[in-house]
Formats: structure tokens, C-alpha cells, sequence
């Protein structure tokens, strides 16, 4: 007799679970963890949650993983089947949004780092909206979720399905505000990563003796 296929997870992990024996400990997670809308903790859970990782890909499959941060629930929870977020000015690259429009699905991954310390997963379909547009269809959307900043568009994704990230490797961190005023040794942004502009490497008396000696 054929069984059924799994109601969650791609034709790819369901072979590399049977090639490796793990069929049955995954159609338990799928059938105990995994479900397709939003449970009640899980829209509680969002709703605290000030950070967010993305996972987004092109028309070729080629990649981006990026990251969102707000005030706590900058992520919408609209009903157990939809989540909205925000996107502001920023580089001007649109890399996320631009693969969106060649590719819709999103993967979304909130992490608690500093009380319980779990993860919860969102995959779905994603769609961009004007802000006003957007606020027509959901007059519930909060307004000033960053003040002085506009939202340049909306990003509306329809849960597929959602799921926990266990906690055993997921670090403790304390919240702590950023240290005021500016490390003169610290690059820009723009210069951070290509070099351009960086100050020479301060030495300690130990290593300019070594390169010396």
C-alpha cells in the first residue's frame, strides 16, 4: 500500500529523511509541531517579538537571508493566516522585496534570545502593498510603528505553514541599551566591510616588539 505523502515539508527532505532513516521522528514533529495557521500562542508569541530573520529567494533559487527590527509587534499578526510588516528607506537595494516579486515565498524566523529562548518559524507567500493601499484592506494596521519614518511599502505574507525552533542551541542575551556617542576607531557603514577609509590597526606594545624583534 502507498501512503500518503506528508502534509508539510518538500519532496527533497522527505527523501533525505528516508535515506537516512529519520521518516518516522519527522512525521511525528510534522503531525505534533507543525500546523498551517497560527496558533494562539504562536500570534502572543509574534506579538513580543522586536526582531525578525528573513529568508528570501530569486526566480533561479539563488539565495538572500536578511533581517527586521521595530518595536515589539513591528510584525502584524492580522488573523491566524496573516502577518504584515513594515519596510522603510533603507539602502535602496530592495534586495528582499526585489526577489519577492520573482519569487513569493517567504521564510520568517522570530527567536527569543533573552526569556524562553525559542524560535518560531513562518514560511508562506508574500506579496508587497502600498501603505495605503494596504490600510484600506486592514484599517487595524498600527500607525508610528518607527517615528519620523514612513513605511516605503508593506509586506503581506499568507501563512502556510508554522513551526517551533527548539531551544537547545539558541544563546542567552541581555537586552542593554547601545553605548552612547561615537568609537572614533569604528568605521562607517559604507567603509565598514570594503576597506575604504578604515584607520590603520592600533598595535599594542607586544605586537609592534614582536614585529619588530
Amino acid at each position: 500500500m502507498t501512503l500518503p505523502p506528508p502534509p508539510f515539508g518538500s519532496p527533497g527532505e522527505h527523501r533525505l529523511q528516508q535515506h537516512l532513516g529519520t521518516t518516522e521522528r519527522a512525521a511525528r514533529f510534522y503531525d505534533q509541531q507543525v500546523r498551517a495557521r497560527l496558533t494562539p500562542e504562536m500570534r502572543e508569541f509574534i506579538g513580543r517579538q522586536a526582531m525578525v530573520f528573513l529568508a528570501t529567494a530569486d526566480a533561479r533559487g539563488e539565495c538572500d537571508a536578511s533581517f527586521r527590527a521595530g518595536p515589539p509587534g513591528f510584525v502584524h499578526v492580522l488573523d491566524d493566516r496573516t502577518l504584515a510588516y513594515p519596510e522603510f528607506r533603507g539602502n535602496g537595494v530592495l534586495a528582499s522585496a526585489g526577489n519577492m516579486t520573482e519569487n513569493p515565498h517567504l521564510g520568517m524566523l522570530f527567536v527569543d534570545f533573552t526569556h524562553h529562548h525559542v524560535g518560531l518559524h513562518v514560511n508562506g507567500t508574500a506579496r508587497l502593498h502600498g501603505d495605503a493601499e494596504l490600510r484600506a484592506l486592514h484599517p487595524s494596521l498600527p500607525t508610528g510603528v518607527a517615528p519620523g519614518r514612513d513605511p516605503e511599502m508593506w509586506v503581506h505574507l499568507s501563512v502556510e505553514e508554522a513551526y517551533i525552533h527548539c531551544s537547545k542551541y539558541i544563546p542567552h542575551l541581555e537586552p542593554a541599551p547601545r553605548p552612547a556617542g561615537h568609537d572614533a576607531a569604528r568605521p562607517r557603514d559604507a567603509q565598514y566591510f570594503t576597506g575604504s577609509g578604515r584607520p590603520p590597526e592600533r598595535r599594542t606594545a607586544a605586537a609592534t616588539k614582536s614585529h619588530l624583534s
